[in-house]
């Protein structure tokens, strides 16, 4: 462990080792340790560590120009990764703004839409309806429409708290209806909310397709996206997605939103983006959001490093590994295989209550299986088990699932090139670090009864 004073500080005081140096899946300290990237860091190394192609194109871009302002100059890298990423969106969908992270990314899809109604005539709508839980940032634009209490409560006074709807945590109800029926009943709380805040004033509703680290890749029913859009379109408002963590293909295609032919009006993303090689993200409009604002007098809104020739050329690069590889395919294979395999910790371990998600975006929940109700909170199962994992070398996310003040799921994600063998190493740290937790805290753990 690195036992030199630091001058860093970020949320805690934890300390952890010296990073050295990273490959593949695998990331090694100074003092030799090797961990497997279960998480791809915050669902970012969509590629894996250390890609020579990348890095390639990222020396050739260091020796022509690391920095062109915009307003100064236009720069390749960015029109060309601009050009590529419109050319996989919708029809429409193909104005692009880069920022550096998922927070500017969303902070710009709010105040596009809200420029966007300034500039059609519909000054009376600011409102961004979100859910609870969720998370979109944490810029102060982003923790408004943020539905996580230990993220807001801080800023509370400082915030301008938008309307809430709860998530479609299906897996939690215990009435008689269908998972369809139940995934239209979530979508028409949306109805309710608007109607409740009047349409009038209520601008877009902003969600993850699949459930990030507030949910833990929650996956709603095939029937709530298409509610949703419908809703979205009855009131005239806006559809914002945010595919920050879902985007790059990590859910099997390249957008979440296209395993159910959802469209956005505005979407973000960024972590996969550039896969962890750049700071880099982007907003992409469709052109009817883009071009009353421009001709009302433009955007008011920026970055210093938007368009940033090396991170841009860094995201092209990424791009074309993830599309020249089949990275998606990957995804979407590896992902199945990882799904059951985490499926499998249910027979093991009876408080293991739940497992979600698509592609290699995939968490699992400790809980009661029966009554649904969470571990004890005094238990800290979501960080006393990454501790363990991290302990025998594997390195997996944890959040407190249900409002970020109790409950326990940990995501699973390793970047989209991981292999079957990869999937077997996960998995056996996995099952040794969750025995280690169960004998911890007396909790059942059928492995042991095994002859």
């Amino acid at each position: 462990m690195n036992v030199k004073p630091s001058h860093l500080f970020y949320q805690t005081r934890q300390r952890r080792p010296l990073l050295d140096r990273a490959e593949g899946v695998y990331i090694w300290d100074v003092h030799g340790n090797r961990y497997i990237d279960g998480s791809s860091g915050a669902m970012v190394a969509n590629i894996g560590h250390g890609n020579p192609r990348v890095l390639r194109a990222m020396r050739k871009q260091m020796d022509k120009a690391t920095f062109g302002y915009r307003l100064h100059f236009e720069n390749e890298p960015a029109e060309e990764l601009a050009r590529e990423v419109s050319a996989l969106m919708p029809e429409g969908l193909d104005r692009v703004f880069f920022v550096s992270g998922g927070s500017e990314a969303v902070e710009s899809c709010l105040k596009l839409a809200r420029n966007w109604a300034v500039a059609t005539g519909r000054a009376q709508r600011y409102k961004i309806v979100s859910r609870f839980p969720s998370y979109h940032g944490s810029t102060m634009g982003a923790l408004g429409v943020t539905g996580s209490t230990p993220f807001t409560a801080p800023y509370a006074p400082m915030l301008v708290e938008m309307p809430k709807v709860p998530a479609p945590t299906c897996y939690l109800d215990t009435d008689e209806l269908s998972l369809d029926e139940r995934g239209l009943r979530y979508a028409d709380m949306l109805r309710d909310e608007i109607v409740r805040q009047g349409p009038e004033t209520v601008l877009a509703f902003l969600m993850e397709p699949i459930g990030g680290a507030s949910t833990g890749a929650l996956v709603a029913p095939d029937s709530y996206y298409a509610r949703i859009r419908e809703v979205c379109e009855e009131f005239g408002i806006l559809l914002i997605l945010d595919e920050v963590m879902t985007g790059a293909g990590r859910t099997g295609r390249f957008m979440a939103a296209e395993h159910w032919g959802l469209r956005a009006d505005i979407l973000s993303v960024s972590k996969g983006f550039a896969a962890g090689y750049a700071p880099l993200g982007a907003m992409v409009a469709d052109r009817k959001i883009v071009e009353p604002v421009l001709d009302a007098g433009g955007f008011p809104h920026g970055y210093t490093y938007a368009g940033n020739p090396l991170a841009a050329s860094a995201g092209r690069a990424v791009l074309s590994e993830i599309l020249e590889q089949n990275l998606i395919a990957n995804a979407e294979t590896m992902g199945a295989l990882l799904k059951q395999r985490l499926q499998g910790l249910m027979h093991r371990f009876p408080f293991v209550g739940d497992v979600r998600g698509k592609g290699l975006l995939l968490a699992f929940e400790l809980m009661d299986r029966h009554t649904k109700e969470p571990l004890d909170p005094a238990l800290n199962a979501h960080s006393r088990l990454v501790e363990l994992a991290y302990e025998r070398g594997l390195i997996i996310y944890s959040r407190r699932t249900r409002g970020g003040s109790k409950g326990d799921h940990f995501m699973v994600c390793p970047p989209m090139i991981v292999t079957e063998v990869q999937i077997d190493e996960i998995m056996n740290l996995l099952n040794d670090s969750l025995s280690v937790f169960a004998t911890e805290v007396s909790l059942p753990d059928e492995g042991t009864h095994a002859a």
